[in-house]
Parts: structure tokens; sequence; C-alpha cells
């Protein structure tokens, strides 16, 4: 029987094993450039279901998915997220699971999965979960159950370059079906009962620990000498117990959980072997801190005066004019193209893009930021539309609706047709057909050998289609111009990437110029990374 320990062990065994193998997922992309992230992008989605509570299957499957939705990135973590929502639906109301119910769960997170995207291409994760399931015919046992769920996955997955071309060109499986394969084998492992954290991967358990951090924006207004401290300090820890402290074998740590419940409220307690993961809300974090080194050292610790965050989260209130009637929302990164957007009227810029998807919270609190009656969001990367869908769907303060470009080109293009005197309902299909009219080009370098090109070549191609390649940079930008057919465009709009030198761009922009004398040539200043240059053509 599964039960909510057995369950959430489960999910973290499963976000264990794929954190040991997310650089490999992350390799298996189908292009040759820097864009494999699937395995970052399920981790993060995976790890944020992790700290789930609950006293019965079917709540800790409910905050397990919740976890998971607010943390989905890009769309194998999305995906992802939904398989997990219709396997909570599946255990909805249930204190603990036999096989046959568990396999009529696995069942709903297959239809949800489905569901969740509108044109679903068989290929992908989404077929190798289906075919994975429909292999259980055995539900004799959880062991029995597992097996043959992990070789009806191991099947399909080898089956998905001959489902999808992509694939079968670039000589590798689905990244999103081997990231699921991953997941899957870890929760075996854990029902065997593995740790769900070993030597090197307590990564499993915490927030997203490889990834870029950045210092947090302490607005100093919000807390000052004379605020009284109301809600206490959000108080977050790792805990390595000690031999030298206590008896590992025989240790109930149950004795700490007690306690912190004594010091504070929202107490979120568990133990992986040897490590206890805490997150309470304490008025005295010194205290908490103090106290639990009597049983072992800290990995990690991290607190956060809430007070302060409820002074941010609340002081524009007191400002707050007229809610404004439209909103704009646009994802990108590099430095100049973020001017370039804000300067376009963009309220708000998510950074991400390629290799960097944002999660469904980060959109959501973008939303909440903007504050309009109707609210637009321009994602400008193929893997970033779906997400920004999602959270579009959750967000109930405001209209919030999609333009589903594909490209910083599509987007740029699509805001720069905007007519704010349109009407709301002509807005949507007025700019999507704006962004269908353009022709994105980017040049980037190759990082492996494929049929069309070199390690290190640069390369030229528009959506999944390689155009041209060569071993010259300006060369290469050159050629894919033409292949865009830039002498019949008015516009080619060039986007200077963080690598790509000026002088170089100026130069590429002359000749451009010379070569497509009835096309006007505008360079910007981009700052993107990955991508040397982006040509837009309209």
């Amino acid at each position: 029987m599964i039960d909510a320990n057995l369950y959430l062990n489960l999910i973290r065994g499963g976000a264990a094993q794929l954190a040991q193998n997310r650089q490999t997922i992350n390799d298996l992309n189908v292009f040759p450039i820097p864009d494999g992230d699937t395995g970052d992008n399920m981790y993060m989605t995976l790890e944020a279901g992790t700290h789930a509570q609950g006293n019965s299957l079917s709540e800790v499957a409910d905050a397990v998915s919740q976890g998971m939705l607010m943390g989905a990135r890009g769309n194998s973590g999305v995906i992802l997220s939904r398989i997990f929502a219709g396997m909570a639906k599946g255990l909805r109301g249930a204190e603990k699971a036999d096989p046959d119910r568990f396999l009529k769960a696995l069942q709903c997170g297959v239809t949800e999965a489905y569901h969740a995207v509108s044109q679903p291409v068989e290929g992908t994760i989404l077929t190798v979960l289906r075919e994975g399931v429909a292999a259980v015919d055995d539900t004799t046992s959880l062991d029995t159950l597992f097996d043959r769920w992990i070789a009806g996955m191991e099947v399909s997955l080898e089956r998905t370059p001959e489902l999808l071309d992509v694939l079968k060109k670039a000589g590798v499986v689905d990244s999103g079906g081997a990231g699921l394969l991953c997941i899957v084998e870890g929760m075996r492992d854990a029902l065997h009962g593995k740790s769900p954290i070993g030597v090197g991967d307590e990564s499993s358990v915490t927030a997203d620990a490889n990834g870029p951090t950045t210092a947090p924006k302490v607005d100093f207004n919000a807390f000052t000498e004379d605020t009284v401290l109301e809600f206490g300090y959000c108080t977050e820890f790792l805990l390595r117990l000690q031999r030298s402290k206590v008896d590992l074998e025989h240790f109930d740590e149950s004795v700490i959980s007690n306690w912190l419940q004594t010091q504070g409220d929202s107490l979120v307690f568990f133990r992986d072997g040897s490590i206890i993961k805490v997150h309470v809300h304490t008025m005295d974090p010194g205290a908490v801190l103090t106290r639990c080194r009597q049983w072992g050292e800290f990995l990690t610790i991290k607190v956060e005066n809430m007070t302060l965050q409820h002074h941010e989260n609340h002081m524009d209130e007191r400002f707050k004019r007229s809610r404004k009637t439209l909103g704009l929302v646009v994802v990108a990164t590099g430095k100049g193209l973020t001017e370039t957007f804000k300067e376009m009227g963009a309220d708000i810029v998510i950074e991400g893009g390629q290799t960097m998807n944002p999660p469904v919270e980060r959109f959501l609190e973008a939303f909440d930021q903007v504050d309009a009656e109707q609210i637009l969001v321009f994602p400008n990367n193929g893997n970033i539309v779906f997400t920004a869908q999602q959270a579009a769907s959750l967000y109930k303060d405001s209209q919030v609706q999609v333009i589903p470009t594909h490209s910083l080109g599509e987007g740029y293009f699509a805001l720069a047709n905007l007519d704010p005197e349109m009407a709301p309902e002509e807005l949507v299909p007025a700019l999507t057909e704006a962004a269908a009219s353009v022709q994105t080009g980017l040049v980037s370098r190759a990082i492996r050998d494929t049929a069309e090109t070199r390690t290190g070549d640069y390369i030229g191609f528009s959506g999944k289609d390689i155009l041209t390649a060569g071993a010259e940079r300006l060369q290469t930008a050159l050629e894919l111009a033409g292949k865009l057919d830039a002498g019949s465009a008015d516009i080619l709009i060039v986007f200077r990437g963080l690598d790509a030198p000026q002088k170089e761009a100026q130069a590429l922009c002359g000749a451009l110029e010379q070569r497509f004398p009835r096309t006007e040539v505008i360079l910007r200043e981009g700052g993107q990374p990955i991508y040397d240059y982006i040509l837009v053509t309209c």
C-alpha cells in the first residue's frame, strides 16, 4: 500500500535520481546549440513538489501537485506538473492506495497530461508516459507494477526517434521521456527503501542548488527604525545529524519536530537519512538555530523577515493610482533587448529565454505587479509559451491573454504593431497575425557535431531548421540573411549579441546594406547570450 509518507518519499526519490542525471538529460537536445535545459526544467519542477505535507495520501498528492504547478518551468516542466496533477485527481479522497488504485491514478495522469497540450505530439514525454502505463498488465504488487511500468517506458523511449524525424536526425531519444524515466527509476529505488539522498545529491531536497543566484533586493523603507516585527522570520535550513551528537540508528527526529512546534507555525519538517529539512515561521530564529545545533550541523540556512516582505508586497497599495487598462509582460534576456522592450511599452520584462525558462510563479508575480484590467503576455520562446498559458489560466484578477510569440523577433514586431486604442477582443488576433508575418534567424555556435555542422562552427537557423553553417560568424550571418530572403523585406533588424564585437556587427550591417540595397538595415544592441546575432525580417 502507498500511504502519504511513501508517496512523498517516491517523489523525493524521483527528484534525487533526476538531480544526478539532469545534465545527461540536458545533453539530449536535438539542436546543436546550448538549448538543452529539459533536465533542469523537469528537476526544478519536481523539486518544487518535494516540500509537500499532509496527513493522508490524498492531501500529500494534492500538495505535491500544487507545489509542482507553481514551480513548473518550460514545456517539459508544465507537462510533468500535469502528470502529477492527474495522479492527485486519481488519488482524491484516498488514505492509502493499493496497486490497482495507484495504476488508475497513473492513467489519470496520462489523461491530464494529454489534455494539457493543445496539440499532443507523439514521440515525446507523452508517448513514453502513455505506453509505459499501458504496459502495466499485472498489479499483484507495487514491485511488479513499477517493473512493468519502467520496462514499458524503456521500450517506448527507444522508439521515439522512429516517431519524430527531428530525434532521428539528431541521433537522440526524447529528452522529456528520458527525464520521466529517470524519475520513475528513482521512485522505484525509494520503493525498495533506498534513501532519496545520497552522497553529492543533497540538492534533491533544496531549491536549484546549481542554478544562478542573485542577492535579494531589499526595500529599506519597508522596515524602518519604528517598524514593529509582526510576522516573525521565515526560517529554513538543512541540518545534517552528527554521530558525535546523536545515535543515528536510533535517533527519533520527533524530538526536534515536537520542540519546533512550540517555537512557531507553518512548520514543514522531514528527515531523509541523516538530513533534517526544516521550514518554520518563528519570532526567534536564533533560538531555533542554537537549539538545533545540539543535534547536528547546518548545510544551508535561510532566514527572511516576513514583516519586511509583507510591507514590500503591500506598500504600493497605499499610493496606488487607478488601475490601468492594458498591461504588457514580455520575456527576454539581454540588457539591450530588455531596454528595447521597455521603450516599446512593456511594463514588466521577465528575464528568460533559451536555457532559462521562467516558472509559472514568476508570471503570476509579474501579473500582480502590472495590476491591469487586461494583460498581454509575449513569451518570445516556443518553450515558454505553454508556461505562460498555464499561468494565464490560473490568474483570476485580470484578463490575461498570451500572444504565442515563439521568438524575440516575433515578439518585437507584434509589440511594434500594438495599437492601445484597438478593441480588447481585437488585440490578440491582430498581434498574433503580426507576429506570424515575421521571419527570425539566429546565429549561434554549435556545441556538437551533426550532419550539417561540426562542433565550434557557427550555424544560422530559423525555428528548428539549420539554413547555413561555417567557421566565420560574419559570413554565416550574411548567408543566413540570404536564406531568409532579406532582399524582399522592407526592414532587416540585427540584434547584436553579448559575444559579437561591435566592429564586426557594424561590418555585417554594411555588407547587408550593400547586398540588399532596397532593404532598410537597422542595428540594435541586444546583449543576448547564446545568439551572437538575431536577424528579424519584416
